[in-house]
This record gives C-alpha cells, structure tokens and sequence, in this order.
C-alpha cells in the first residue's frame, strides 16, 4: 500500500513547530515562577537518589539563613558576585590559561552560573552543557536578581552526601538552623563546596580546616562592603 507522503513533511514541520513554541513559553513560564517558587526537584538531586545517596534538603527563606553562611560564600565561591552580570571574564581567562597548562582543572563559574546548572541542568562539561549554562545564567541574572540567585545557591548546592541546601547541613554537621550557624562554622560549610564528598565538614578534614581559616579571613574584609551587606539583609 502505497503512503502519500506529499502532505506529511509540512504537518510533521507544523508540530516540531508548536512543540518548539510550548517548550520555549514553558520555560519562560518556569523560569518566572522559579523566582518566588523553590523547584520541586534538580536533575543533581535525582542522581543523589538513584546512587543511593539519599536526599535531605529544607528550603528556607533568606531571613532563616545566618548572614555568616551568606557572607561565607560569597567569600569562598565568587568574591565580585554583587557586582558582575553573571560572568567573571577575568578569573575566566585565568581558569582557561592554567587549565592549558596543567593537568589540574580550575574552574571559574560564578554564583550564577552554579545555579544555573544545579537548576536547570546536568553536571558535565561539553561544549552544549556550556551554552546552555551560559543562556540560564543570563535569564536568571535578569529575571530573578541577586538575592533570589543567593537565596537557591544556599537551598540547593550539595553540601554532603545527599545533604542539599544549608539548613540540611547546618543540622548534618553541627545539629541546629541554617539560622545560627556561627561564622567558623559557616565557614567550614562554605570550604566543602568544591567538592563536599570528599572535603567534609564532619570529620574535619584538612582542606576544610585550612581553607576555612582564609574564608574567615577573608569575611572580615569583605562584610562592611555596602554591596555585600545589601545580600545579608
């Protein structure tokens, strides 16, 4: 039986168009939500379930969030945060030439660009991944604000073992709130993040300990900057 195909590259081109259009108006439509709404789940935290990591997490809100945990990662994870457009060129170009010469990578995302991976993609590292990591930070930067953007870097960000967000690791490691978390302690927290598996906060591992005692350092200088204190409030 002979199948007329003369009517069916149009129609087939007229639904890739429509599923085009719903994905993209989706998005949108998600991405405007996400700015008032935690997301239900990230595709980081799924991985941490199928692994058999577990899953604990506590969304709370930025006035249940010590200023010492803010104030911290800013510190350890992106020091120009208030003031860059969601890329830090600089410590791009610095990342790039290193990484070119050594076999040891150094990454350079900022703030935002760690949250829009965690939230709307996969970990990996090619050159789509990238893109697309570079367009969700735009839009975040654009739609959600600073505040919102620090406000789900410390709800999502792995911080242990299936631990996600810093109230789930406040209670992990030190058994109280997000909220009053001490400045060493927000510290060490914060020196975990670039891998939290491996640098732990409990047992206390050297990385941590050395890198924490910098960060501490380093919030001393940074809290009376009238940008910084903007995101503590």
């Amino acid at each position: 039986m002979a199948i007329n195909t003369k009517g069916l590259i149009p129609r087939a081109w007229r639904i890739f168009k429509r599923v085009v259009l719903f994905l993209f108006i989706f998005h949108l439509f998600y991405l405007l939500l996400l700015k008032w709404v935690d997301p239900p789940i990230t595709l980081t935290q799924l991985g941490s379930l199928f692994r058999g990591e577990g899953l604990k997490r506590t969304y709370v809100s930025m006035k249940d969030i010590s200023p010492y945990a803010k104030l911290a990662v800013i510190c350890s994870e992106d020091q120009l945060f208030p003031d860059h457009d969601g890329f830090d060129f600089k410590s791009i170009e610095k990342a790039m030439k290193h990484n070119q010469k050594s076999k040891s990578l150094h990454g350079a995302s900022t703030i935002s660009q760690q949250v829009a991976k965690n939230v709307f993609l996969w970990q990996g590292r090619s050159w789509f991944r990238k893109a697309m990591e570079a367009y969700f930070t735009f839009m975040i930067e654009w739609m959600w604000g600073k505040k919102r953007i620090l406000e789900l870097y410390l709800n999502i960000s792995e911080m242990g073992k299936g631990v996600y967000g810093i109230e789930a690791a406040a209670h992990t490691d030190y058994n109280k709130s997000a909220r009053n978390l001490t400045r060493i302690e927000a510290a060490r927290i914060a020196a975990s993040l670039p891998n939290p598996k491996v640098y732990t906060v409990k047992p206390l591992s050297s990385h941590v300990a050395g890198r924490s005692a910098w960060i501490v350092g380093q919030m001393g200088v940074l809290q009376n900057d009238p940008d910084i204190q903007k995101l503590l409030q």
